[in-house]
């Protein structure tokens, strides 16, 4: 079934593997994309569906340095290149749209203001990643540091942010995205009003689930109002605790935000579970409610390999598999997958920064 084509929102999928979210920094001054994140993209449009890496929705919304933007005209500019190129190679590509909240620093923010989240609480050891010399990413060696302390945000200041999203949604069909990603997981903004330990809040987006929820909806209600329902995509990462984002009743909790979702009739949601070595597994059982509560396209993305990801689409659970780190050394990973071809090994230390090296520079297999 991975091989097979997929329709997400009347787009034909080639196959029903998904290139996930992942930073790479590599953005230019201003954080606009550039052409070599263009060839980067263009190099793996073989995936039934890319997703870009997280997309900062204003320059409150940006945590880490060289990460690109979504709210200047250059920046669309930038964006256009990308999605025409995928679009020449025959891909399909939806925007993720990110605000990171408190998972910030000063000298990110405007006018070196405190990074903004649903409660003023900070996650301890949770680094973000600076640029202190403004070398950018070819040039200079960056920081990670401790993220600075929060302020909660003012309830008129929750509907700036909307805005915000919605502005950001305008600006990614106006680059060519087919379609966009909200960024709901891994203890970023609408993660920290989720998990109840993230939100301490007393007014109509604090205390009870409803109310925990009620940011996510809002921002979903507007960018649907742009693009349409079946184009969003939300991502969530239910019964992880990352960035210090913890909730106290997990399964239930984002059941609700499935049931929500379901509701609002976005397209698809995408579960992004552990993946990091001796992680836990997520119940197969807590993967079947959320089927049966949820009745659009599901994306599944955490360490899997072709075998779990045949098995998690014959079992049913699953419409859509995301791989990962192997798309970053395999840009023909879809045809490796296909023929049981070998597969190259990512260069860590080419994560986060540089150039070609490491990025646009892995060559496919020739057999």
């Amino acid at each position: 079934m991975l091989f097979q084509s997929f329709s997400l929102a009347g787009q034909a999928l080639k196959n029903r593997m998904v290139m996930p979210p992942m930073t790479r920094s590599r953005a230019a001054a201003g954080d606009v994309p550039t052409e070599l994140m263009a060839q980067y993209y263009a190099q793996r449009a073989g995936a039934g569906l890319i997703i870009s890496e997280g997309t900062q929705i204003s320059q409150q919304g940006q945590g880490y340095a060289w990460t690109p933007g979504i709210y200047s005209q250059q920046q669309v500019a930038g964006w256009r290149a990308v999605t025409d190129a995928v679009h020449q190679a025959g891909g399909v590509m939806y925007a993720q749209l990110w605000h990171v909240g408190r998972v910030s620093h000063t000298a990110l923010q405007p006018g070196g203001a405190a990074p903004v989240s649903s409660s003023p609480l900070v996650a301890e050891g949770v680094k973000v990643f600076i640029d202190p010399e403004q070398r950018g990413p070819s040039g200079g060696a960056g920081e990670m540091i401790q993220h600075s302390a929060p302020r909660a945000l003012a309830e008129q200041e929750i509907q700036a942010v909307v805005q915000d999203y919605a502005q950001a949604a305008r600006n990614a069909m106006d680059a060519g995205f087919d379609g966009v990603e909200l960024h709901g997981a891994n203890g970023y903004l609408i993660n920290q009003f989720i998990d109840s330990q993230a939100n301490n809040r007393t007014d109509q987006y604090g205390g009870s689930l409803a109310n925990r929820l009620r940011f996510l909806k809002n921002v979903v209600n507007v960018v649907a109002a742009v693009v349409g329902a079946d184009k969003v995509g939300v991502r969530l990462a239910p019964l992880t605790t990352l960035q210090g984002a913890v909730d106290d009743t997990p399964q239930a909790t984002y059941l609700a935000a499935v049931k929500l979702l379901d509701d609002l009739g976005v397209g698809y949601i995408h579960i992004a579970e552990a993946d990091w070595d001796d992680a836990p597994e997520m119940p197969v059982a807590f993967k079947e409610a959320i089927r049966l509560m949820y009745g659009g396209s599901l994306i599944y993305a955490g360490k899997y390999n072709a075998q779990r990801a045949e098995q998690a689409l014959q079992q049913g659970w699953a419409d859509l598999i995301g791989f990962g780190r192997p798309f970053i050394a395999n840009p023909d990973l879809p045809q490796r997958l296909e023929h049981g071809w070998p597969l190259a090994e990512p260069k860590g230390d080419a994560f986060f920064g540089g150039g070609a090296a490491g990025y646009t520079d892995y060559p496919a297999y020739q057999p």
